[in-house]
């Protein structure tokens, strides 16, 4: 345990939103001596997660009150937007305003930090990092935003500790003091158009987990992604590229010349070729798999260990996963493809018929990009939540579109006309707040539907 925590005793914190984070934020800061007041705008019985909080937080709920403005420091959720009344009112009092892992980060010192973001693979690729430090023999921690909040990890983080994070671009635009000795940025497709309104705001978002970086710092990008390409211009750490299509001369690629398929790795002085024997299915798996290889030779990791890791790594759960076969129709879940480019990242997984179910809560993004590939891959597009009109809109002509409205209705529809040898396909392209509580229940509702045919 890290004994060398600051105290925070007499410091008034103000915590936005109660969530995962916020949860842990609250308990945190309270248990450092801090006064903390905890501010929904949902009812109480709207905030399960009041429960979980330390009996010495004080909460209100159904709006923000003046009460936040006599905080010394207020903490928000991700993706609260940051000019919404109350935190003006904070600004011009100059109360300051951080998120949860800006929080949680300045009051630990580990051995390193790997900071991990991307439009679509992230989470794969920080639990395969976590999974490679520990293979490792290091302490390894792993949170942020594939599920632990880094607020709750602090107490367990110490002088010796790797931190394994997830970083989405809501918690990088609220951290800006926050300095990993190894980033990596996987892809930058839209996403998040909502709040961030163009992709030059989401890219900007995106590269400020290098904006603290140093030379002594590595960054780890994807060459054959055009913006990752132009950020690293402006990258202050030393940039690795990775590519699955380009013979690099430096950083590592990937080879697939017919004889066997091979990542060769130079790095520094360091250069060493891998079987690229994965388990994971999918192209886009290969660039996580390439991404983790490049961050794991600039944190030294031996060979033999990245080898040993990557052969045995099964991927995570959400995300292209095999749920079961029924009838000879294999169901898979993909509840964190929550974008459009995870949904065509998914499509291109499979060559067999696919019954694709879409929709959820729209997020900004057009779904014309997926017009050719269904075209191709999809027998039909079973509809759910209030994004269907505008999917239907935008994909018509594509394929067949079937009005289900809730996941169960799509999984009955699915079962009674899906034929052996095709391929059920939960990829909604949406964020899961219309009907779920986030994408991991909408994909453990998916998971019991299936399970229970």
């Amino acid at each position: 345990m890290n004994t060398s925590i600051l105290s925070l005793a007499g410091q008034k914190i103000g915590i936005l939103g109660l969530a995962k984070s916020g949860v842990a934020a609250a308990n945190l800061a309270v248990s450092l001596g801090a006064e903390v007041l905890v501010s929904d705008v949902r009812a109480q019985l709207q905030c399960p997660a009041r429960s979980l909080l330390h009996k010495k937080v004080r909460r209100e709920f159904g709006g923000h009150s003046a009460l936040l403005l006599e905080s010394d420091l207020i903490i928000k959720s991700p993706g609260v937007h940051g000019d919404i009344p109350i935190l003006v009112s904070a600004r011009k009092k100059k109360i300051p305003v951080i998120g949860e892992i800006e929080f949680a980060s300045r009051l630990i010192r580990p051995r390193r930090i790997i900071a991990i973001t991307g439009t679509n693979g992230k989470t794969t690729a920080t639990a395969l990092m976590g999974a490679l430090c520990k293979s490792a023999g290091q302490h390894t921690l792993v949170g942020g935003n594939i599920g632990t909040p880094l607020a709750s990890l602090v107490k367990k983080c110490t002088p010796a500790t790797t931190l394994v994070l997830e970083m989405s671009s809501y918690q990088l635009e609220d951290s800006p003091t926050f300095h990993p000795s190894i980033s990596a940025i996987l892809n930058i497709t839209p996403d998040h158009l909502e709040h961030h309104h163009t992709m030059k705001s989401y890219s900007a978002a995106k590269a400020r987990i290098f904006a603290r970086q140093t030379p002594r710092d590595f960054c780890i990008l994807n060459y054959d992604d055009p913006l990752c390409r132009k950020l690293a211009r402006r990258c202050p750490a030393q940039v690795l590229f990775f590519s699955r299509k380009k013979l690099l001369p430096r950083g590592v690629r990937y080879i697939d010349d017919g004889k066997g398929r091979n990542i060769v790795v130079s790095v520094g002085k360091r250069f060493f070729r891998l079987p690229a024997d994965l388990r994971l299915p999918g192209m886009h798996n290969v660039e996580n798999v390439l991404a983790c290889v490049a961050m794991a030779a600039a944190a030294g990791l031996p060979p033999t260990v990245i080898e040993r890791t990557i052969a045995s790594f099964r991927g995570v759960e959400h995300r292209i996963e095999f749920v079961r076969s029924v009838a000879g129709v294999r169901y898979f879940n993909d509840s964190k493809g929550t974008n459009v480019d995870a949904a065509r990242v998914a499509l291109e997984s499979f060559d067999d018929p696919v019954w694709l179910i879409l929709g959820g809560q729209d997020k900004g993004s057009p779904y014309a990009p997926l017009r050719e590939l269904i075209k191709k891959k999809v027998k039909g597009i079973l509809l759910i939540g209030e994004a269907s009109p505008k999917i239907r809109r935008e994909l018509a002509g594509c394929a067949a579109f079937y009005e289900c409205r809730t996941l169960s209705r799509a999984i009955r529809y699915a079962r009674k006309h899906a034929q052996k040898k095709e391929v059920v396909l939960l990829s909604p392209a949406c964020a899961s707040f219309d009907q779920f509580t986030d994408f991991e229940d909408r994909g453990r509702q998916f998971k019991e539907m299936v399970n229970s045919l």
